[in-house]
């Protein structure tokens, strides 16, 4: 089970060295060593779950990152790049951000592209209209079923909306 995206990451980072665009490849790179920190965590813990030993072949296989675990992976890279991008601009490093921020368009090239507020909005009244209030004033009582909207709302956008914005545009539709 080899990943379609991990294998375009691999011809991108070949791409740029042929190219001598350095900070894609160190980016690519750092990427890459994520990837692959996140696939021996998940052998890790496929190996201590399976009472029988497993044949380490078998395990390399069974830890391979899928298209969609790759995408978690680097939203989550690209959330660390927002908030360094934060953290410089605040502490007046406007270099480290740039820097950052460089990692961030790159980055972003890897995850499908975010989705529109409105078309985001759109989802949010469906699914607060399908689980409906638990009881009680709507406002006050739609409050109690916050988490179970956010969860429902972040499964049907799939890393296309980040839990900021989801979380935004719940709590002002609830109001």
């Amino acid at each position: 089970m080899n990943s379609n995206l991990k294998n375009k990451i691999n011809q991108d980072i070949v791409s740029a060295l042929k190219s001598g665009l350095n900070d894609v490849v160190l980016t690519l790179r750092f990427l890459m060593s994520v990837i692959k920190n996140n696939e021996l965590l998940k052998r890790n813990k496929l190996s201590k779950e399976s009472a029988s030993r497993r044949m380490e072949e078998e395990l390399i296989k069974l830890s391979e990152l899928t298209d969609e675990e790759i995408i978690n992976v680097i939203l989550g890279e690209i959330k660390k790049r927002k908030e360094s991008i934060n953290q410089y601009e605040a502490g007046g490093r406007g270099e480290l951000a740039k820097k950052e921020a460089m990692e961030l368009e790159i980055l972003k090239r890897y995850v499908p592209e975010e989705m529109p507020e409105e078309e985001l909005r759109i989802i949010v009244k469906k699914k607060i209209a399908e689980i409906g209030p638990p009881g009680g004033e709507a406002g006050e009582a739609t409050m109690k079923n916050f988490g179970k909207i956010m969860g429902f709302v972040m499964a049907e956008v799939k890393g296309r909306a980040g839990g900021d914005i989801v979380k935004k545009i719940i709590e002002e539709e609830i109001r």
